[in-house]
């Protein structure tokens, strides 16, 4: 109870002016808090997340809490009820503290909502600057104190865009490693669920806890620790991404490569050629705004004529599922899944940046032509990953010339989770968790 009361403390000392949750649920929370500590006085083996404050997106059905996955309006009950993630935590005993903001239907990368407001990226005390999207109140809640793990969903980068613009660590777990039941969905091919975390080791533990394959945390924290003790391979791809990376970032990243160089990690270069054609296809297939159309005139007919512009327009020009440029994304993406190993040949994990520019101010998003250019930015670094069926970590590694957060983005084969865990552990303990490299964001404590 102690430590979800923290939490709620914590909200009421910051939340108004972070704006984090759309949805936050105190009593519930109390309430969970409570059946947890009964099971801890029962004594003897208590799930790992017993009594753990979570913040969820606001995509996820959650039992008792309303879903609006971002637009105006109250979603059905269909969406009010647990998927296979949030029952999973809920059967851990775990405590769901309330919704976090999500972009509209998870369709964008900043993190910009207008109909519900957009939560401050806390390392910018002056001015509103954006969190990154599209599970844009999630790291917000992590540095707000109100919540230890953040439930995000990722398609092109929305776990781990938010992440590295609020200097947290983020799992773009592989596809079909875990179900998305439960979750409003963007793109049917490329939905993944996860988190958000202060840390690797947190991350570790979380996935430790919910994967089938371990039985619990402390199994895959000691194959993550011998994997990263044997020392990485992490190879720079020769790519667009690295080459049009903003300086002052790029920079910060190099610094933090050498770093790992020096230690026990060998760096090596790499033809990244196919991340530029994958980004090239997520960018201009079609593919997440086809299947999010799809859902919508099946599932939630109206919704179109009710969506913000920043979204609406863009899904308006989306290509049908029946149309041959979706045809043609789907057949150019089978090939490039199956090249996608050639990737790793030389190595065992990729380096790449999670965001290639500073989070721009709210005010700066606000005219339509800029909000796309944004978009396509934030997005260029992170949307390849999921186009070539493959998984990645982001973990923070230092900050840009205006004091924001820079995440370094370590890419995994598809289905090699614990070695994508294992290599930002690497890192982590060669270079500090967030707050040891970072420090707290101005004004959090």
């Amino acid at each position: 109870m102690e430590l979800v009361e923290e939490a709620l403390r914590r909200h009421e000392q910051g939340g108004e002016h972070l704006q984090a949750y759309k949805h936050l649920d105190a009593e519930g929370a109390r309430a969970s808090a409570r059946a947890a500590d009964q099971l801890l006085d029962k004594g003897g083996a208590v799930p790992p997340l017993c009594g753990v404050p979570i913040s969820v997106k606001d995509l996820y059905g959650v039992r008792g809490m309303p879903t609006f996955a971002g637009t105006a309006k109250q979603l059905p009950d269909v969406w009010a009820e647990d998927g296979w993630l949030v029952g999973a935590l809920r059967a851990q005993g775990a405590v769901f503290v309330g919704k976090t903001h999500t972009v509209e239907l998870a369709y964008g990368a900043v993190g910009i909502n207008p109909h519900w407001g957009t939560p401050w990226n806390p390392w910018d005390a002056d001015e509103h600057r954006v969190p990154g999207g599209s599970s844009c109140g999630a790291g917000v809640s992590l540095w707000e104190g109100s919540a230890l793990l953040a439930l995000g969903s990722d398609t092109g980068g929305s776990i781990r865009i938010p992440a590295s613009m609020t200097g947290t660590v983020g799992h773009k777990t592989s596809k079909g490693r875990w179900p998305t039941t439960g979750v409003v969905p963007l793109s049917s091919t490329l939905d993944t669920v996860g988190a958000l975390t202060r840390s690797v080791e947190d991350s570790i533990y979380f996935f430790g806890a919910v994967d089938p394959a371990w039985e619990h945390p402390s199994s895959l924290l000691a194959e993550c620790e011998a994997l990263a003790s044997a020392g990485m391979r992490i190879a720079l791809p020769h790519c667009t991404i690295w080459g049009d990376c903003q300086a002052d970032i790029g920079l910060v990243l190099a610094q933090a490569l050498t770093e790992l160089g020096n230690a026990d990690c060998s760096i090596v270069g790499v033809d990244g050629a196919l991340l530029d054609q994958a980004e090239h296809l997520y960018m201009n297939g079609g593919m997440p705004g086809a299947e999010c159309t799809d859902f919508l005139a099946r599932d939630l007919p109206g919704w179109m004529d009710i969506l913000h512009p920043t979204v609406g327009e863009r899904l308006a020009h989306a290509p049908s599922l029946s149309s041959s440029t979706y045809a043609e994304t789907v057949a150019a993406r089978s090939g490039m899944v199956a090249a996608a190993g050639t990737l790793f040949e030389q190595c065992d994990v990729l380096a790449l940046p999670t965001a290639m520019i500073t989070p721009p101010t709210v005010a700066e998003c606000a005219k339509f032509e800029t909000y796309v250019a944004t978009n396509a930015a934030a997005l260029r670094p992170t949307c390849a990953v999921g186009m070539l069926g493959l998984c990645s970590v982001t973990i923070p590694v230092g900050l840009d010339q205006l004091g924001m957060p820079v995440g370094l983005q370590l890419v995994a084969p598809d289905g090699r989770d614990e070695l994508a865990l294992a290599a930002a552990l690497a890192v982590e303990r060669t270079l500090g968790t967030a707050r040891e490299r970072l420090g707290p964001p101005p004004g959090v404590a």
